[in-house]
């Protein structure tokens, strides 16, 4: 297991996280969705959220993959997007 500390992810991960449990008391909300979303996001920085995720991979192995592959496109884009406001602000 590869352990990449970032606090952005922890927010997002731990607030997906609280939405579950608002989820379990509201109607409205998936619930389990928004835990599944926050063990995905956390899987990289912590030991527990990691072996959360062991049975999903397990599971359903190429759903996996996939959002594997979303989350590697998905910070290619934030990347790029962050080099042009980076070379926005630098001129």
């Amino acid at each position: 297991m590869e352990f990449r500390p970032s606090l952005p992810r922890k927010v997002a991960g731990f607030s997906l996280m609280g939405v579950s449990v608002l989820g379990a008391v509201l109607p409205i909300l998936p619930g389990f969705v928004f835990f599944a979303l926050g063990l995905f996001v956390l899987r990289h920085q912590y030991m527990w959220a990691h072996r959360g995720t062991g049975w999903a991979s397990a599971r359903w192995p190429e759903t996996t993959e996939k959002l594997e592959g979303m989350e590697a496109r998905l910070f290619a884009r934030l990347r790029a997007m962050q080099a042009r406001v980076m070379g926005f602000f630098r001129r």
